[in-house]
């Protein structure tokens, strides 16, 4: 009998979203749960074998399936293992054999790989990258990550961990602590959290400038208080993210400089601001990027800045749904 099934994980800093999905990309049923409601990765395998095993329940067995592709912090793609994800409470302090426990839990194969690389994938199969044989996918959530795709290829490196673009140091002289243990990552800046903290440094250096965002104890902001108060018109909330456009701008002109993409396209909650982080981005983007790889009139670069064409998770369901797909 032929399977018609794969099961794509995306596990996220706060939500590790999956779902079942069929040879057309459809995806037929989905599940979610907090990742961060774990200590080890045994509790947390548990947790995710047992949702899993529901939804394979639901779509008519194991027989059906032909395995399961994990999109995961850090994760592996030679390994299998999740290694030194810092933003993941039971992942951050050394290697978690994740497809290995995955694979015992629910009897079906299992692959993984970074979720910014899964992302990536289901961009360009079903999404915005659907037709490019190079471009720089980053997902802007809890961190920065990044999937490099050149010649058609997904960059992985000697080791698997090739393409950590969050982690490149932006501010190299008193730059922010980062979650990896380095300091001035683009991480610190540009993620989610890092427009909460650049609120609240904000607000503590300049005290008397108002600001709706001030209604909030200050270490209970979110990027989305941040992003309402600059719907609304905040100057303040503006400024925020014209700071957070301008470091990413700044980044990826660099990105631009070691492999001429045709587009870098934007995933995840952050990029949901749309025109509010997409202007600075692409004036910072012409001001810091050579030449070469600007447009004759020198007022645009060549490399698009797009973004993502799937809804919320799916691109990273997709993606690492595909992964499964050469299991057969």
């Amino acid at each position: 009998m032929n399977k018609p099934y794969v099961m794509g994980i995306d596990i996220g800093g706060i939500n590790t979203e999956f779902g079942v999905v069929d040879v057309r990309g459809q995806i037929k049923y989905k599940g979610k749960f907090p990742t961060a409601n774990y200590t080890t990765a045994e509790s947390y395998v548990n947790t995710l074998a047992k949702a899993l095993n529901n939804l394979v329940s639901d779509a008519g067995g194991k027989d059906l399936f032909v395995g399961i592709g994990v999109g995961a912090p850090n994760g592996n793609f030679y390994s299998g293992n999740m290694e030194f994800a810092p933003n993941i409470t039971w992942a951050r302090d050394g290697a978690v054999p994740l497809a290995k426990m995955i694979s015992e839990a629910t009897g079906l194969p299992c692959a993984l790989t970074n979720d910014a690389n899964a992302a990536a994938i289901g961009e360009m199969t079903y999404g915005a990258a659907k037709g490019m044989k190079n471009f720089i996918m980053i997902t802007l959530g809890t961190g920065v990550g990044s999937g490099i795709v050149i010649n058609g290829n997904l960059v992985y490196g000697s080791d698997g961990f090739a393409g950590e673009l969050g982690h490149v140091i932006m501010r190299r002289n008193d730059g922010r602590p980062c979650g990896c243990g380095r300091q001035g990552c683009l991480e610190a800046y540009a993620s989610a959290t890092g427009v909460a903290r650049t609120a609240r440094e904000i607000l503590s250096l300049n005290k008397d400038r108002e600001s709706a965002l001030r209604r909030i104890p200050i270490d209970s902001i979110t990027s989305k208080d941040v992003f309402d108060a600059a719907v609304a018109g905040d100057k303040v909330a503006k400024e925020i993210f014209e700071f957070t456009g301008s470091i990413l701008g700044e980044a990826f002109a660099d990105f631009i400089a070691f492999s001429s993409p045709e587009a870098i396209i934007l995933f995840g909650g952050l990029s949901k601001a749309g025109d509010l982080l997409k202007k600075p981005i692409e004036e910072s983007m012409k001001k810091h990027t050579l030449k070469v790889f600007k447009e004759r009139d020198e007022d645009k670069t060549k490399a698009k800045l797009l973004f993502s064409e799937l809804k919320d998770a799916e691109a990273a369901i997709l993606g690492a749904s595909a992964l499964a797909w050469e299991l057969k």
